[in-house]
């Protein structure tokens, strides 16, 4: 296979609700709170759902190499419940291999609530269910090394079973890739990202704010000077400001597609990924695979949800 992704399953319920249900809900507007089973509850029985999707960050990106003909996989935990069997459903259907043997566990699958303010902006309360319960014993070794990239989300990484799942992953792999996936998660998890960074990944994903935040950098120029030193791949993306990526001592960069009219900013980060990893796989240039990015992030901004089709 291509890449093999490692991430949260995660059934993704999108809503659209206005301002005023964010600030009643205590919610900051574009970013991902963790919530517990009752709150996810509470949340979303006042709302219309638009849609439910088999989700997860790095499903996301897996799911849009599947549809440029890349060879891919994923490995997520579920339940043997109603949303773990539409989970695995889905991603057959976009003919991604699962490579999970899911069994009844005591928590549920995991569920996101994307809620979309006229803005297109997306806030998200996840409820991470048995998804935040990926264990070392959940990795098979020999889809990892059949591999040519791990692919793996910050959004997954915790101390404890996660972290030693990490572990044993980046061992087997011939090649890693990771996206820093949320600010909050950076934050979180500022030491463990660092190390994984500097001496794991091949790629790392962020956007401006998080690897800001991740190296304590003022602006972009520390930013940039901290990638050449790190003689690996980093991609940055930045809004309006487009993306660049360095690698070893080149840095390239690449503007934004104008007059889209954005609907939806869910999956934005995932598809450009997406996007990227096929030029990487595919060896055209990094000017070539950030433009690949470019496209594939334009494409999903344009609809509601994180799916092309």
């Amino acid at each position: 296979m291509k890449v093999i992704g490692i991430g949260n399953a995660i059934i993704d319920v999108i809503c659209k609700v206005d301002d005023n249900f964010l600030i009643k809900n205590n919610l900051t507007k574009s970013t991902m709170k963790l919530v517990n089973e009752n709150e996810f509850n509470s949340l979303v029985s006042n709302l219309k759902i638009e849609e439910t999707v088999s989700g997860g960050s790095v499903a996301n990106s897996i799911v849009g190499l599947s549809q440029l003909n890349n060879d891919v996989g994923f490995i997520g935990k579920i339940n043997n419940d109603k949303f773990g069997k539409k989970y695995e459903e889905g991603l057959k259907k976009e003919k991604v291999k699962f490579f999970y043997t899911k069994k009844n566990e005591n928590t549920p699958t995991g569920t996101c609530l994307i809620l979309i303010t006229p803005d297109s902006e997306r806030t998200m309360c996840t409820f991470l269910g048995v998804a935040g319960q990926i264990k070392d014993i959940d990795i098979d070794i020999g889809v990892i090394k059949n591999s040519e990239i791990t692919f793996f989300e910050g959004y997954l990484f915790d101390e404890g079973y996660p972290k030693k799942a990490f572990e044993k992953a980046i061992k087997n792999s011939k090649k890693t890739a990771m996206t820093l996936s949320d600010k909050f998660c950076v934050d979180r998890h500022k030491v463990n990202f660092l190390n994984l960074v500097k001496n794991s990944l091949d790629i790392t994903f962020a956007n401006e704010q998080e690897i800001l935040s991740l190296i304590d950098a003022k602006n972009i120029e520390d930013v940039v000077s901290f990638g050449k030193n790190l003689k690996k791949i980093i991609v940055i993306t930045r809004g309006d400001k487009g993306s660049l990526a360095i690698k070893n001592n080149e840095v390239v960069e690449f503007g934004i597609e104008k007059n889209l009219k954005v609907i939806d900013l869910t999956g934005a980060g995932d598809l450009f990924a997406a996007g990227f990893l096929h030029g990487h796989i595919n060896n055209l240039s990094a000017k070539e695979s950030l433009k690949k990015g470019t496209e594939m992030s334009s494409k999903i901004i344009q609809k509601i949800g994180a799916r092309l089709s």
